[in-house]
């Protein structure tokens, strides 16, 4: 499925052929994010994300950046996370040279101008104030405080308005002198393109550099922050509701049982959270659970946005449904269902070059190893029903729930003291 090429003081060059695919897509992982920023460089990570769109030395402003991609019918963008920033294009075959050019340019040549960097912190400011402006997303940033505590892991991947307003130039310069190397990217290629062809692209658009790159400080013991994070919006329509538990680790030999337990539990339409609360009890529009995890932490999380009047009644629902998948093994059918679920959604995503660039590139950046697809479908076709129950045993306890909600201050009262699983 892959072939994969680390070069000498260069990034590490990975490739999935697809033979007759239209469109190449390629992704460029800087092992940059922000985790591991100082507290003084908090924030530092995603503003490089935005001010290299800015402009480079052959690409001098936005728009020649833009006009490069979209001028051939492409897309392209960018994403912070906390152990890393991806960049990531999607192009017609022939443009492959284009395609990864661009990238080479945006991390590896930027321009950082001083003016730029100046105009481009009211860009970040008012991010920010959409995502405090936004029930859901608020209450995402306080879930995370109160599961991961006020270190990097649970600090806003933006930072805030105050040390974005205040963070120097040059701190930003500096996180990018010594994040962004081409020894510290991994570039994954997805198209009808040869693996030689595309390590030779990658060294011509990234060339070499290598450098000490800090590494970053041990999740703390989770869960490490307070035990319900409530927060008044006097003018909500709708309630936001976030409960979860701390879970594994990103290559924690449960992973794929971890998976599978999701999918059972709040992953898709057919999941067990909204068949019940969403279906049968009509507690919730949007009700799912997803899954966060990090090299050495993660947590399972269940979010709702919920009528205010019927907070009690949704949390109480949520719980008792991870109260069953702790007290009731998971029935062949069902066990089945998800699985067949999971191994479809992984086959089709592997059709399309963007989301296999990102399958490829995700893993060989971030896991211990990287999964074909046949080795994908083969551990989750091995989960038993009795692994997921043991799992759920282990994570649903009473003492690791966190909760999260955003809603008027008379629906707040009482929630913290009904955090607890049915008996």
């Amino acid at each position: 499925m892959f072939e994969r090429t680390a070069l000498a003081a260069g990034p590490r060059v990975i490739s999935a052929r697809l033979p007759g695919a239209r469109s190449v897509s390629i992704a460029a992982y800087v092992l940059a994010g922000s985790r591991l920023e100082t507290p003084e460089e908090a924030g530092a990570a995603h503003f490089m994300e935005h001010i290299t769109f800015k402009g480079t030395e052959r690409f001098p402003s936005t728009r020649a950046i833009s006009e490069a991609i979209e001028g051939v019918g492409g897309s392209f963008n960018a994403a912070t996370d906390r152990e890393s920033t991806v960049y990531w294009v999607r192009v017609p075959r022939r443009e492959a040279t284009r395609a990864m050019d661009v990238l080479g340019e945006l991390i590896v040549r930027p321009n950082l101008d001083e003016k730029e960097i100046d105009g481009e912190r009211t860009v970040i400011v008012e991010e920010i104030r959409s995502y405090l402006d936004d029930p859901a997303e608020y209450a995402q940033t306080l879930f995370q405080q109160a599961m991961f505590g006020s270190g990097p892991l649970g600090r806003e991947i933006c930072g805030d308005e105050d040390g974005i307003r205040a963070l120097p130039s040059d701190t930003i310069r500096g996180f990018w002198r010594t994040m962004y190397r081409p020894a510290n990217t991994v570039i994954a290629v997805a198209g009808d393109v040869d693996h030689r062809e595309a390590v030779e692209l990658a060294i011509g658009a990234f060339g070499t550099g290598n450098g000490a790159v800090p590494g970053f400080a041990a999740a703390p013991e989770l869960p490490a922050g307070e035990r319900a994070l409530l927060r008044a919006r006097r003018d909500s329509t709708q309630a936001q509701l976030i409960v979860g538990v701390p879970a594994l680790r990103r290559d924690h030999p449960d992973a794929w049982i971890l998976a599978v337990l999701n999918g059972v539990l709040g992953d898709g339409m057919s999941s067990r959270l909204f068949l019940s609360v969403r279906e049968e009890q009509g507690l919730a529009y949007d009700v799912s659970s997803g899954l966060v995890d990090y090299a050495d932490a993660g947590s399972l999380e269940v979010s709702a946005g919920v009528d205010p009047e019927r907070l009690p009644a949704a949390l109480d629902a949520v719980l008792v449904e991870l109260a069953r998948l702790r007290d009731e093994p998971v029935s062949a059918e069902e066990l089945a269902k998800t699985k067949a679920y999971l191994s479809g959604g992984l086959e089709l995503r592997m059709d399309e070059t963007r989301h296999l660039a990102s399958w490829i590139g995700g893993q060989e950046a971030l896991h211990d190893r990287v999964l074909d697809l046949d080795e994908a479908l083969a551990a989750v076709a091995e989960v038993d029903s009795g692994e997921v129950q043991r799992l759920a045993r282990e994570l649903f306890r009473d003492e690791g729930l966190r909760l999260a909600v955003v809603a008027p201050a008379r629906h707040l009262r009482g929630l913290e003291r009904r955090l607890r699983l049915p008996a």
